[in-house]
């Protein structure tokens, strides 16, 4: 405690120490800065020169000025001395005057004009402004002339530590790579002084540790903070706080000082291996558990972080190693057991592994602390599953020719239940494999048989598959493919692969090539087709035609001689019979069409047919075409006018005799009862737009225009309607300007001669009172409140 009241008093009463020391001398020679006045022509002195020397010297000006000076922050009861003007030419008199100009004149500094001393009236504050540039000049008191040109002369503000160093930066984070060597560099602080650094020590500055050692040091002058203990841990302590402190005037008492933090935070590296949490894992699965599918977890710790925590799993030992893999977790740095291959409890119970885990990224300063991996066992036991039934392979393909008989045997497959058990297998056959159900299964043995007559050349493949179930368990269930290849028989004779259709010129040679034909077959025999030609018995002495069998299995057509001629015989049928080389051997016979045709004398076909024969001399098929054609427009213009004349004949309104029955134009709609004297409004039969003036006709234009028929005013409900309807039938029959489907108007009037009456509800009125609706009641329950209205009804006019 009395140390650090020694250091409070030092730094309290040193500042004014000094500034007592730096004051007095300027208090002190206050006098002697009259010699900043000096004679002309001298350089030093207090006294002016004898006369007679100033006549040996050359005329000069009289003011010779020097630097003032005034210390900063200066404050006294008193305005401070500044220092004085004085010119040689003053008498003492007091007839000259001085005068006073620039920075700060007449406000910081002001001049006793009689005297010349210059007396700073402010606090002055060098950080603010270090100096002033100011003109002083002496003139004649009573005429204001200059007595000498003005000079200029510049005020100093002296320095003093008055500004404590600080640090602008501050606080400060830095961070260093654990176990470094001492010395290694962390970062560099730097402090700012307000204070002139030229003129004594107030700025210069000296840096110190006062928190943070001895992990960290800091040279005094540069700043420079380094490690100052080795093997510094970041897994023991991560992060450090230092305190800096810059101090001016050198370090020495007395001298201001200012205060920084810098936090170091340790960097990792890896120097730390992984570690498995325990050394021994165990594990159960399920023996049907699906491949790829995450069975546990293990995991080996790393103090390190980031990058230097991340680790590769694998294993390096076991009976399971194809059996089992292990994979890393990327966001958890897990190792993940994964199945590889099938389990199976049966063959086999338990495994053991043995497991590695090692860092990714090793840094090999640390190599010689061991190496950067560990390793762990697992136990993994198998655990029996109720297995569905496995079949003894895994496709089957089934082989039958397309003649095997019905329920005859083609195949069979087998399947067993791999669990201990052993439960009992029935197989079935997925029947949307086999719609048309062609093939059977035994249930007990997997037999496959034949359910119906398979053709080769229909489908040459079937595709079925086949379902295995326990019997203890029918959700246990296998499927297998079933191919089934039908085998070929020689069932089908050979025939032409076309219809062919042979040209004979009539100016043919004899053993002229007709026609080639080729045959096909439906069977496919393994050695390929070979096809034999031959004539119907009766047709192997034919005088006209001849057979030749080709190297590549086709037949050609000769003629035996010359001189065909269409006029003697247009066509000839010749029957070919075709034999394969199966076995039994199957034949057909196919006739070919030969047609004697007129061919150019290169031989090709011009015409097959007897026109030549039978047309006029000098009139071709050209010209019968066009004279037919002819013929065939006529006839159609004569068709075409008679038809416009009889539509032209036709009358626009259709007469009175004539049938209209078929336009009549029926609708459901119900009346409103007796009640409903406003449901028929006879205005409503008239025309509403011919009431209002011209109706055009729609089709044609009439040949005479008549005047517009007055509109007539909607007649009373009492007119006799069969009246009206006859003059407004009238009318229209007569007027050409009414459109054509104004011809005929259909109204619900049954008219006085019709035997079943009226069917309008109009004159229902008058013969109400003649009806009973007792028999409403008789219909059912659904008439029944129909019935109690009417029977209310007439209750009431009774009443």
């Amino acid at each position: 405690m009395p140390e650090r009241l020694t250091e409070m008093l030092v730094d309290t009463w040193t500042p004014l120490i000094i500034l007592w020391i730096t004051v007095l001398p300027s208090i002190c020679m206050a006098p002697m800065n009259q010699s900043q006045v000096l004679p002309s022509g001298s350089s030093t002195g207090l006294k002016r020169l004898p006369e007679e020397q100033r006549v040996l010297n050359r005329s000069k000006r009289g003011w010779v000025w020097n630097q003032m000076f005034v210390l900063e922050e200066f404050s006294g009861p008193e305005p401070i001395l500044v220092g004085r003007l004085h010119t040689d030419l003053d008498p003492g008199s007091s007839k000259i005057k001085y005068i006073l100009s620039g920075d700060g004149a007449g406000t910081i500094f002001v001049i006793n004009d009689k005297t010349g001393d210059i007396h700073a009236m402010k606090r002055l504050d060098r950080e603010e402004k270090a100096e002033y540039t100011l003109t002083a000049q002496a003139v004649d008191r009573d005429t204001n002339q200059p007595l000498e040109p003005p000079s200029e002369f510049i005020i100093k503000v002296q320095d003093i530590n008055d500004n404590a160093p600080e640090f602008v930066d501050g606080p400060y984070h830095a961070t260093v790579p654990e176990m470094s060597v001492v010395g290694t560099f962390v970062t560099k602080v730097t402090a700012t002084d307000a204070d002139d650094p030229v003129y004594g020590n107030s700025a210069k500055l000296v840096y110190s540790i006062l928190e943070g050692q001895p992990y960290f040091s800091i040279e005094p002058h540069t700043a420079i903070i380094k490690t100052a203990l080795p093997n510094m841990d970041r897994e023991a302590k991560e992060e450090y706080f230092v305190v800096i402190q810059a101090k001016d005037m050198g370090g020495h008492m007395g001298g201001l000082s200012g205060t920084t933090t810098v936090t170091i935070t340790l960097t990792d590296v890896n120097d730390n291996p992984p570690k498995f949490a325990q050394s021994l894992y165990h594990f159960s699965v399920m023996e049907d558990v699906p491949l790829g599918e995450p069975i546990g977890r293990v995991r080996a710790n790393d103090l390190d972080i980031g990058d230097n925590a991340k680790s590769s799993y694998d294993v390096i030992e076991g009976d399971g190693m194809d059996i089992f893999e292990i994979t890393t977790d990327a966001q958890t740095q897990d190792g993940v057991l994964r199945v590889r291959k099938p389990l199976d409890f049966e063959t086999k119970k338990s495994y053991t592994l043995k497991v590695e885990a090692a860092n990714t990224h090793i840094d090999p300063r640390f190599l010689s602390g061991g190496p950067f991996k560990d390793t762990a066992t697992v136990k993994i036991v198998v655990e029996d599953a109720d297995e569905p039934p496995v079949f003894s392979s895994p496709a089957y393909l089934l082989e039958v020719h397309e003649n095997a008989a019905i329920n005859s045997v083609i195949g069979q497959v087998t399947a067993h239940d791999p669990d201990v058990s052993s439960s009992p297998i029935r197989f079935s056959i997925d029947r949307h494999t086999d719609l048309e159900r062609q093939f059977n299964i035994n249930a007990e043995d997997g037999k496959i048989t034949l359910a119906t007559p398979l053709d080769r050349e229909t489908n040459t493949w079937h595709n079925i598959t086949i379902v295995a179930t326990e019997t203890r368990n029918h959700s246990q269930v296998s499927r297998v493919p079933v191919a089934i290849k039908v085998l070929d028989v020689n069932d089908n004779a050979p025939e032409f692969a076309s219809e062919h259709e042979a040209f004979l010129c009539e100016n043919g040679k004899p053993g002229q090539v007709i026609q080639i034909v080729s045959a096909v077959d439906k069977d496919d025999p393994k050695s390929g087709h070979y096809f034999l030609y031959s004539l119907l018995p009766e047709m192997v002495n034919n005088p006209n035609f001849t057979i030749k069998k080709n190297e590549d299995n086709t037949l050609s057509i000769l003629a035996k001689h010359s001189g065909f001629s269409r006029q003697k015989q247009e066509v000839y049928l010749l029957p070919i019979v075709i034999s394969d080389s199966g076995n039994p051997p199957m034949s057909s016979t196919s006739t070919l069409t030969i047609r004697v045709c007129g061919c150019s004398s290169d031989g090709i076909v011009q015409s097959c047919n007897v026109e030549a024969y039978v047309l006029p001399i000098g009139l071709s098929m050209g010209a019968l075409i066009a004279i037919l054609a002819c013929i065939i427009l006529l006839l159609v213009i004569v068709v075409l006018f008679v038809t416009l004349r009889r539509h032209k004949n036709e009358p626009l309104i259709i007469k009175d005799d004539e049938d209209v029955r078929e336009n009549i134009i029926r609708y459901d709609d119900e009346g409103g009862g007796e009640e409903d004297t406003e449901a028929f409004d006879i205005a409503t039969l008239q025309n509403p737009d011919g009431i209002n003036g011209f109706l055009p006709r729609k089709d044609i234009k009439p040949d005479l225009q008549f005047m517009p028929r007055q509109g007539l005013a909607p007649v009373p409900n009492g007119v006799d309607v069969d009246e009206f309807i006859n003059v407004r039938l009238h009318e229209a029959d007569n007027d050409p300007t009414a459109p054509p489907y104004d011809s005929i108007q259909i109204y619900g009037y049954e008219g006085r001669g019709s035997a079943a009456g009226s069917l309008s509800s109009l004159e229902s009125s008058t013969s109400d009172s003649d009806q009973n609706f007792d028999y409403l009641s008789e219909w059912g329950p659904r008439f029944k409140r129909l019935g109690e209205l009417y029977s209310v009804g007439e209750s009431d006019k009774e009443t």
